[in-house]
């Protein structure tokens, strides 16, 4: 292992410890290692700020201008507007709205499309922030016509790999009737009282069925658990 590749080890590992608090100056140091995999790039980092005055101001620099600083070249320029290009698009999307799950109606609409033909029982899960905001539906489990196991480490795993604070369980009836079975909610409370545990909130468990969806907290289950 060369010199380089040894600091580049090191200076990722503090990012990941650290990243909050990690200097400016050091974190386009460590940007730079993409465009440039083998030289140097402290004193060109060092450089583009000093230049610029501020990482927001190298960031917000023309890409011609950016290109007349040494060793930088066009795969930098076109990184470093890259990053904010993709800065802009992630703020946008954490300041919408339209992935706020407000209601049950919300809730089904986004659910239904993966219920679309099943002819076996599917579970899904509704993932979402503090603020309701989805983060993504991931699928946990399908089994044979009228049945699905699913285990609480399964939804646990799915949850949390999307920093899950507020999460619908949601699954199917083959039969066409979405009551929900003793063992509908049998599930419903193991699962509450185990995603508890972690800080997750179970918002609710919506059966759906092809022209029907019904919510267990809707229909009052919920109330005083």
């Amino acid at each position: 292992m060369g010199i380089h590749e040894g600091h580049r080890q090191r200076l990722k590992a503090e990012f990941l410890a650290r990243p909050d608090s990690f200097p400016d100056h050091k974190a386009l140091e460590l940007l730079l290692f993409y465009a440039n995999p083998r030289s140097d790039t402290n004193p060109v980092a060092h450089e583009l700020i000093e230049r610029f005055g501020s990482l927001s101001g190298v960031l917000d620099a023309p890409e011609e201008e950016v290109q007349k600083v040494k060793s930088v070249g066009e795969h930098a320029a076109v990184l470093l507007k890259c990053v904010k290009e993709i800065s802009r698009r992630y703020l946008v999307d954490r300041s919408s709205f339209d992935n706020i799950i407000d209601s049950t109606g919300t809730a089904v609409r986004k659910l239904r499309p993966y219920f679309f033909g099943a002819r076996n029982e599917r579970v899904y899960l509704l993932c979402m922030d503090g603020k309701r905001k989805m983060l993504g539906i991931r699928s946990a489990g399908e089994g044979s016509v009228n049945s699905v196991s699913i285990t609480n480490r399964q939804i646990a795993e799915k949850a949390l790999a999307l920093n899950t604070t507020n999460l619908i369980l949601a699954h199917n009836h083959t039969s066409g009737l979405a009551f929900p079975s003793p063992e509908d909610k049998a599930t419903t409370l193991r699962l509450m009282r185990f995603l508890s545990e972690m800080d997750i909130v179970l918002v609710d468990h919506i059966i759906l069925t092809d022209d029907d969806a019904v919510s267990l907290r809707d229909s009052g289950f919920f109330n005083g658990l």
